[in-house]
């Protein structure tokens, strides 16, 4: 190794602390909640390419409401952080049988089906099927043991924001037990997920090494508003404040035209929102289209760009509304086309609410 002068180390110092730095804010770009900061800044330090999972159980219709979340895996990726996805089937059917048991096969190759389609993977996550693991000896018995160690309050605390819990089944105190297992049987260093999880994160933190295992980082995203605004999450349980993969053009358009939209704020804005967590991520850009009597055609490079000027009142919520419809159009041109020629695919789960 060549001997190096003070300036030639001060030079690498300063080089790799920059290297480092925009790995962290990679990661937690957008993000709302990290447990905890300097855990993430030693682990991107000391390991090349850490792990880490999102779940997702499939319940409804896939709709953009996932993609807040989704999409933080491009900014994992970039951040050297290798990303797997858990289709979370038996999670689907303990919380209340949103999927009834005899559903959750034909519930999770949609799911995949669905966010295999709706994204332009440079390198396509590993999927994980829950069942494929989760039935193991080791690890049921690791589920007795931590339920055996979790009191009842303990756990519908942490199942609280995630499973229905209108008359607690005993399988709703388990998915918390479940998900927290998931972060070892997965062997990650990072838990992704909405903000709506972090009872459960903090249960996994507080009872992994309870069992012998190391407790993970956990990342949280928001949960994007939806589309008719008024503080209410985007669910596919309120068709009219959600957008599906798979909607046809002109319903896409109807609601983007009919969605929540003030002119000069971005607070509770699901048009804002759906710029910031999917526009802005899938395609680095937001264009818009008008004539020059209305200011002309625009593009903005980053979210930050577009935000000022919305908020200076320099674009009209009608106008973004175009450039978001045509953005949402092209985005979701994959899984919206599958299904058009695979209807009977969602036709199979005998609910109204993946058809209309």
């Amino acid at each position: 190794m060549p001997n190096l002068n003070f300036s030639d180390r001060k030079f690498i110092k300063v080089f790799f602390s920059c290297f480092l730095m925009g790995r962290f804010k990679l990661a937690f770009r957008n993000a709302v909640d990290l447990i905890t900061e300097n855990e993430l800044r030693k682990l991107l330090l000391d390991k090349k390419q850490p792990v880490a999972y999102y779940g997702i159980a499939p319940t409804g219709p896939v709709h953009i409401g996932y993609f807040a979340t989704l999409g933080k895996i491009f900014d994992f990726m970039e951040a050297g952080i290798k990303t797997k996805i858990l289709i979370a089937d038996i999670h689907a059917a303990l919380d209340d049988l949103k999927t009834p048991w005899g559903d959750i096969g034909k519930k999770a190759e949609y799911y995949k089906k669905c966010i295999e389609l709706s994204f332009p993977w440079k390198t396509k996550p590993e999927f994980i099927l829950g069942s494929d693991y989760q039935l193991g000896n080791d690890y049921m018995l690791d589920v007795l043991e931590l339920s055996s160690m979790a009191t009842i309050t303990r756990a519908k605390r942490a199942a609280s924001e995630v499973t229905r819990m209108k008359d607690p089944k005993v399988s709703e105190l388990i998915y918390p037990v479940m998900q927290a297992l998931d972060e070892q049987y997965l062997d990650v260093d990072i838990q992704l997920g909405g903000i709506d999880q972090r009872h459960i994160m903090a249960f996994a933190r507080e009872y992994l090494p309870k069992l012998g295992y190391r407790p993970r980082i956990e990342l949280m995203m928001p949960l994007m508003v939806g589309l008719k605004g008024l503080g209410v999450k985007m669910s596919a349980s309120i068709p009219e404040s959600c957008i599906k993969v798979h909607d046809s053009e002109s319903v896409i358009k109807k609601k983007i035209g009919n969605a929540y939209c003030p002119e000069g704020s971005v607070k509770g804005n699901p048009i804002a929102q759906i710029c910031k967590f999917i526009i802005f991520v899938v395609d680095g850009k937001l264009k818009l289209e008008r004539p020059i009597k209305f200011g002309g055609d625009a593009e903005f490079k980053d979210y930050e760009e577009f935000e000022k000027a919305y908020l200076a009142k320099k674009i009209h919520p009608l106008d973004l509304k175009n450039a978001v419809s045509s953005a949402l159009v092209r985005i979701l041109k994959k899984p919206r086309e599958y299904f058009e020629k695979h209807k009977k695919e969602l036709e199979k789960f005998n609910d109204e609410r993946f058809l209309n």
